[in-house]
């Protein structure tokens, strides 16, 4: 059986090529489904609708999860609903990025 771990270890492989920062970590990632018969739905988002590699970045996030072992068939429902915010984004992202203070004013002003 093919766990989640094992396909969000595949999809940290893949990158946004404007950032360097891997789509999970963006948040551009807003569901994984696995069923029993090895069948991987990555339900995703990109970071603007007229994104440069709309057309591209879905079909590498395909090829992520069909290389995880035990996937039989990969599908990308590619959604902007809701829409991306930067939100979305884990700390390491942001911090890599340079969004984030490593230490933030809120915990300096205490």
């Amino acid at each position: 059986m093919i766990s989640k771990d094992q396909v969000i270890a595949a999809l940290r492989k893949v990158y946004d090529p404007e950032m360097p920062v891997n789509i999970y970590e963006l948040g551009l990632i807003y569901g994984i489904e696995i069923d029993e018969a090895g069948g991987v739905t990555v339900k995703m988002t990109l970071t603007a609708p007229n994104c440069p590699v709309a057309g591209t970045l879905p079909g590498e996030v395909e090829r992520a999860v069909r290389s995880v072992p035990g996937v039989a068939n990969a599908k990308i429902d590619l959604t902007f609903d809701p829409p991306w915010t930067k939100a979305r984004m884990s700390e390491a992202a942001k911090l890599a990025l340079g969004l984030e203070d490593i230490i933030p004013i809120a915990r300096l002003s205490r």
